[in-house]
């Protein structure tokens, strides 16, 4: 089985292949959505709803870019 990751600047963890979530009590469930939250603000954790545009959610990288360029 081969996965790919992406991270979206300022966004999601977007997952491409076939893979199984595992919660803290080692119980497996297939997933419903390809976007993972990276942000923290989802409703639907640990799948993406969108919140991280209506938030401001600013990846690490952007995060230091824009810190940097101050």
């Amino acid at each position: 089985m081969s996965v790919k990751i992406t991270l979206k600047p300022n966004g999601p963890l977007l997952v491409d292949g076939d893979f199984t979530l595992v919660d803290e009590n080692g119980s497996e469930s297939t997933p419903v959505k390809k976007a993972l939250c990276r942000c923290g603000g989802s409703t639907m954790k640990p799948y993406c709803d969108g919140m991280h545009s209506k938030i401001g959610f600013i990846g690490a990288n952007s995060a230091v870019e824009k810190t940097e360029g101050s």
